[in-house]
């Protein structure tokens, strides 16, 4: 049995330079950032690291300096996306993720051909997690981005036989019976991750004990006491604390987007810099407004400090 997570995953931002370039060096305080909001990993080049936007050279290089920064400050576990589209430039990148030390990698579903079920899916998985059998895998399901709606019960039925260091699956849709299903499969076998941060406490409910997510970089503390909550019983609370987080995410959409995230860390004190091309950035007038939005919250002890090292 691969050990299961347990407690909050952040899903970085890759920190950018005005001229849109990756700014390697801030990454060592961002880890500590995050370590120090009791965060127990990293899942780097992902939807809000940018991963589908940066080159090979540019991904693999950003899991080099979040595996040291591991080094340096043990305590967090890191897990690199390797890619979607092409399983050989998946292949080099997991290679790679092996060769320096990372803690596992994860997939996503192809999004361009896409395949056509979950035996389609479980081979070109295989193709990659063979090539590394000493690592953990991980499967990241965001069917809304990649366009692949597969089952992930039928996937993992599927994949259980063909991948042996198969662990688990990032599961970022919103079908709970499919994940329920996932999570009782072979009786618990695989890390189920919950990956919408807006409805974690109805996936505490099914049985998951640890989620990823993008707003854990900048309000891990929110989602710590609901899960305190959730775990002593007191559901009231846990239902108030995760409302909280949907008023702290509806900010997210009013502002344009996943690009709103690299505010909410800026707030926060660690500046990522913006997305890019083609999301859309806030101007500075928009960030204004936004920091009025965010007092309104009345949230700041539910935001992560940054406490300069």
């Amino acid at each position: 049995m691969i050990p299961k997570f347990e407690g909050l995953i952040a899903a970085p931002f890759t920190p950018m330079n005005e001229k849109g370039e990756v700014v390697y060096e801030r990454i060592p305080a961002y880890y500590n950032f995050l370590k120090q909001n009791k965060v127990v990993g990293a899942f780097i080049n992902g939807s809000t690291g940018e991963g589908v936007s940066l080159t090979q050279k540019e991904r693999m290089k950003s899991a080099e300096q979040w595996v040291a920064a591991a080094r340096e400050n043990p305590g967090m576990k890191i897990i690199n996306l390797v890619g979607g589209t092409s399983y050989a430039a998946c292949i080099e990148n997991a290679q790679h993720s092996a060769r320096t030390g990372m803690d596992a990698i994860a997939l996503l579903a192809p999004y361009y051909f896409k395949p056509s079920g979950a035996g389609q899916l479980a081979e070109f998985v295989a193709r990659v997690a063979e090539t590394v059998p000493q690592m953990p895998v991980y499967f990241y399901h965001i069917p809304v981005l990649t366009g692949c709606y597969v089952s992930m019960y039928d996937f993992l039925k599927e994949a259980a036989p063909a991948i042996p260091n198969l662990a688990g699956i990032k599961y970022t849709h919103e079908d709970f019976m499919d994940f329920q299903s996932c999570i009782n499969f072979r009786n618990g076998k695989y890390d189920m991750l919950w990956g919408r941060d807006e409805n974690l406490l109805s996936a505490l409910v099914l049985g998951t004990r640890s989620g990823v997510g993008s707003t854990y970089n900048y309000a891990a503390p929110l989602y710590y006491k609901l899960i305190e909550a959730f775990d002593n019983g007191d559901l009231v609370l846990a239902r108030k604390l995760q409302q909280k987080a949907i008023d702290m995410i509806r900010l997210l959409g009013k502002y344009g987007g996943i690009a709103t995230g690299k505010a909410y860390m800026r707030y926060v004190g660690i500046d990522c810099g913006e997305f890019r091309s083609p999301v859309k950035n806030m101007s500075h007038d928009d960030y204004r407004k936004f920091t009025e939005d965010v007092k309104t919250l009345a949230m700041e002890e539910e935001f992560s400090k940054y406490i300069s090292s």
